[in-house]
C-alpha cells in the first residue's frame, strides 16, 4: 500500500484556507504538477464535484488526474477520490483551527492491484511530492494580503 501524509500550520483563518482548497479551480496556484483545471459542468458543488485535472506526467507528458469530492464537513474535512489516470490514490485534507490559524494534514492512500504493484515505489515517490506540496500552499495563502 502506498501512503503519504504531511501537515502545517497556515497563518490564515480555517474557513479562508478550507474554502480555497475546496475550489479545485485554485490548485494551479499552489501544486506545481497542475498544468489545468476545470470543474465539469452539471455536477453538484461540494460532494459529487468533479474536476477534470491535466497533470505533468513522466517526461513532462500531460496525464489525466480528474477528482471527485466524496466527503465534505465544512471547515473540517474534503475527502476526495482520483477517478483518472494511472493510479487513482484516495486523499484527504483535514482543517483544524490553530488560533487564528489552521492546520492543514494532506494525506494520499492508493493500494496497487496487479501489476500496478511493480510501480509502488514510483507511485510513493510521486505522492509524497505531491502532499509535501503544503509548503507552497502556505506560501501562497500567508503572501496574499
Amino acid at each position: 500500500m502506498a501512503h503519504a501524509e504531511e501537515h502545517i500550520t497556515i497563518n490564515r483563518p480555517v474557513d479562508e484556507v478550507f474554502n480555497f482548497v475546496l475550489d479545485g479551480r485554485n490548485n494551479p496556484h499552489w501544486r506545481p504538477t497542475v498544468l489545468d483545471m476545470q470543474p465539469v459542468p452539471d455536477k453538484p458543488a461540494g460532494v459529487g464535484a468533479v474536476y477534470k485535472q491535466g497533470l505533468k506526467g513522466p517526461g513532462g507528458r500531460r496525464i489525466d488526474g480528474d477528482y471527485e469530492i466524496v466527503e465534505l464537513r465544512p471547515n473540517e474535512l474534503i475527502a476526495f477520490q482520483v477517478i483518472a489516470g494511472p493510479a487513482r490514490p484516495t486523499g484527504t485534507f483535514r482543517f483544524e483551527p490553530v488560533g487564528g490559524a489552521t492546520r492543514v494534514t494532506f494525506t494520499l492512500h492508493f493500494e496497487p492491484k496487479g501489476l500496478a504493484r511493480l510501480m509502488e515505489p514510483m507511485i510513493t515517490s510521486t505522492m509524497r511530492s505531491e502532499v509535501a506540496t503544503l509548503t507552497n500552499l502556505k506560501a501562497y495563502l500567508e503572501g496574499q494580503s
